[in-house]
């Protein structure tokens, strides 16, 4: 077995990064949810044996594309999904787009759990539905987020949905839903016969310390007897975002038809020729050992920035992390606006790090904890000395 060593910094500055190239000299960028290490070295293999090629024109996705899928899905998650099942488009949040235009009515509602991901908001706008808000429960005694079901049916029951959105795992609260509350989810969605997206791209960052696996929602939504759609990408568990590729998943033919015309109107129909070769080379053993060593890295990022936090500021409630690699830190139980608070972090002590705000929730803000250890306990360090200035 080869060990990967995630503390070698890359340097992404002067590379055309979102994530490095718009922030000043000097800041440190923990924001927009991509990773500081470099992808799996299968991965990097095929794309060399792909660029020495040397043509890369209109390609067709090969039937291994499929069969990709099918396996790691299969072998990681348990859930075997048809490959008649599937479509292809250039990145979760066009399919999400593409689902929402497909199977919502102009005019209609998507539900969704607040704290939300900011472009489900964006997407459900853009597509001229309406957004359903549904809060999550906060405890800040528990560092925990639950779903109140009983307000939940009682929302499903006064309020039109077309289409329920969930986050699974839920970015920014850090959640990975449990079998019962996604049968839940379901059991009460079946019942109105509304249908569910689930958007899985968070499923393969899931706290090694967690007494319970990532659930795919479509088994539990089978058993359910409720409609069903996935979308769901290697993008971010192998930090391939910007080679743009998603698919998406569903039994419904009728589904299916509406979402692929929907793709084909917004024209993200096509996904280079790259995009699959670093899929198919992801979604393989060596991507898989290489992904179990990441999970072990990123979440003792977690546990030493939270201890770090917790011995100098321990009334400071941080979400526990389950899933995903973003911290998300109650600032209002401090006493802080988290809007000004971010806005002083970037211009006075360089952290660039997200408020609340953006994901419908004042009072919090979310730290990307995906870079080496360094950077993790820089910010720490950082957001100590602001707390307690």
């Amino acid at each position: 077995m080869k060990n990967y060593d995630f503390d070698i910094p890359v340097n992404r500055r002067g590379t055309d990064c979102a994530k490095w190239d718009e922030a000043a000299p000097g800041v440190l960028p923990m924001w927009v949810a991509d990773m500081d290490f470099q992808t799996a070295p299968c991965v990097m293999d095929a794309l060399r044996r792909r660029v020495e090629h040397g043509v890369y024109g209109y390609a067709l996705v090969p039937d291994t594309f499929y069969e990709r899928i099918i396996w790691w899905q299969d072998h990681r998650h348990g859930w075997k999904p048809r490959r008649e099942w599937m479509l292809y488009t250039s990145g979760v949040v066009p399919a999400v787009s593409a689902i929402i235009k497909g199977l919502c009515p102009a005019g209609g509602s998507v539900l969704t759990f607040t704290p939300a991901y900011n472009c489900f908001f964006s997407s459900i706008r853009n597509n001229g539905c309406r957004l359903v808000d549904f809060p999550l429960t906060w405890s800040a005694a528990d560092e925990h987020y639950s779903i109140d079901f009983e307000a939940l049916e009682q929302t499903l029951d006064t309020t039109p949905v077309d289409l329920f959105l969930l986050c699974n795992p839920h970015n920014p609260s850090g959640r990975v839903w449990s079998r019962e509350e996604l049968l839940q989810i379901a059991t009460l969605c079946a019942r109105r016969h509304i249908p569910v997206l689930s958007d899985e791209i968070h499923c393969e960052f899931v706290n090694p310390r967690l007494d319970r696996p990532f659930l795919p929602f479509a088994p539990v939504a089978e058993e359910a007897g409720c409609q069903w759609i996935v979308a769901n990408a290697p993008n971010k568990a192998f930090n391939i975002a910007g080679l743009q590729t998603a698919y998406i998943i569903t039994p419904s033919e009728d589904f299916r038809q509406r979402i692929d015309k929907a793709i084909n109107i917004n024209e993200v129909c096509d996904i280079n020729c790259f995009s699959f070769v670093a899929m198919q080379a992801a979604y393989s053993p060596e991507g898989e050992e290489w992904l179990n060593q990441l999970n072990e890295y990123l979440y003792e990022n977690y546990r030493v920035f939270r201890e770090t936090l917790k011995a100098s500021l321990p009334q400071l409630p941080i979400a526990r992390l389950e899933g995903t690699y973003l911290a998300w830190l109650n600032v209002e139980a401090l006493g802080y606006d988290s809007e000004q608070l971010t806005k002083t972090l970037l211009e006075k002590d360089l952290l660039w790090v997200n408020a609340g705000e953006m994901y419908g929730k004042s009072g919090f803000i979310r730290v990307n904890l995906a870079t080496q250890r360094a950077n993790v306990l820089k910010a720490a360090s950082l957001l100590i000395e602001r707390f307690l200035a």
